[in-house]
C-alpha cells in the first residue's frame, strides 16, 4: 500500500443556507492519488481546481463526502500528528521570537509536548540547528518583524520540520516572494528534503518550481478537481538552477503548461 492512498473522493463545500442535496460547491470529484513514502510530489492546475483542498483532506483538516483517504496505512478521520505544514504567508506569531516560533509544534504535538519543559534546552538547540541549516544562524532571538519575507519563510519551514514529521504539506510557500528569493528557497527546501527524507506534497502555480523540487508532477483539472496527468521528473539530485534551462526541462514545463491551459479552457 502507498504511504498516501486517496481513492475516489468527492468533497462538497456546503452553502450557508443548509445541507440540502445539490447545495454547495463540488470542489473535488472522484479524485484519486497515491504517493509513495519518501516521495516529493507537486500538484499544479488552474486556480480554484481544489489543490489546497486536497492538502487539507490529506492532513485531516476536512473530511471528504465520499471515498477514502489513508496515510501510513491508517484511515484519516482527524487531524494528523505526523504532518508539518507551511503556507504562502509565514504566519509567525509576532509576540514570540523566531526560535520560539520554530518550537511551537513541540509545545503542541505529543510526545514532545509532555516532555517540553524538561527537554527545552535540547529542543532549543534543535531549533537553532535547523535555523542554521536554512541560513538563519544567529537569528533565533529576533522578532518576526525584524526578518525579511524570505527569512520568515525559512523560519516557517523550520517550524514545519522541527518535530520531524513523516509528511510535509506545502501550500504555495514561496508564492508571495520575489523571483530571486523564491529560487534561493528552492535550494533551501531541497537541502531540507534530502536531509530529512520525509514525504512531501507541494501545491504551486510555478511550473519551474514544481519541476525543480519534485519527483512527480500531477496536473489537476478545473473544478471539480481530478488528477488528469502525471509526469515524472528525471533529474538527479541535488539539482541546480542551471538544470532548469536544459532542453528536457523546458519541454516538460511547456508540456505541463499546455495541459493546464487545456484544463482552464474546459471551465
Amino acid at each position: 500500500m502507498s504511504f498516501i492512498d486517496i481513492s475516489g473522493i468527492d468533497l462538497v463545500y456546503r452553502n450557508e443556507a443548509g445541507d440540502q442535496a445539490g447545495d454547495g460547491t463540488l470542489a473535488l470529484s472522484d479524485t484519486s492519488l497515491q504517493v509513495e513514502k519518501g516521495a516529493f510530489v507537486a500538484l499544479v492546475g488552474p486556480s480554484g481546481c481544489g489543490k489546497s483542498t486536497l492538502l487539507k483532506v490529506v492532513a485531516g483538516l476536512i473530511r471528504a463526502n465520499k471515498g477514502s483517504v489513508a496515510v501510513a496505512g491508517e484511515e484519516v478521520t482527524r487531524p494528523l500528528k505526523i504532518v508539518g505544514m507551511a503556507f504562502q504567508n509565514a504566519t509567525l506569531l509576532p509576540w514570540r521570537s523566531t526560535r520560539d516560533n520554530v518550537l511551537l509544534p513541540l509545545e503542541i504535538v505529543q510526545p514532545h509536548r509532555r516532555q517540553f519543559r524538561a527537554e527545552k534546552a535540547k529542543y532549543e538547540a534543535l531549533a537553532d540547528e535547523l535555523l542554521a541549516t536554512v541560513g538563519l544562524d544567529g537569528f533565533g532571538d529576533r522578532a518576526p518583524w525584524q526578518l525579511s519575507g524570505g527569512m520568515q519563510q525559512r523560519a516557517q519551514l523550520c517550524r514545519a520540520l522541527v518535530h520531524e514529521p513523516d509528511l510535509l504539506l506545502l501550500d504555495e510557500p514561496f508564492g508571495a516572494l520575489d523571483a530571486f528569493t523564491r529560487e534561493e528557497l528552492w535550494d533551501v527546501l531541497q537541502t531540507l528534503y534530502l536531509k530529512r527524507a520525509c514525504t512531501v506534497i507541494l501545491v504551486t502555480h510555478d511550473l519551474r518550481e514544481a519541476v525543480f523540487l519534485s519527483d512527480i508532477v500531477y496536473v489537476m483539472s478545473a473544478r471539480p478537481g481530478q488528477i488528469i496527468l502525471e509526469r515524472e521528473v528525471e533529474l538527479p539530485r541535488p539539482r541546480k538552477l542551471d538544470d532548469m534551462y536544459g532542453r528536457d526541462v523546458v519541454e516538460l514545463v511547456q508540456d505541463l503548461r499546455h495541459h493546464i491551459n487545456v484544463a482552464r479552457s474546459d471551465q
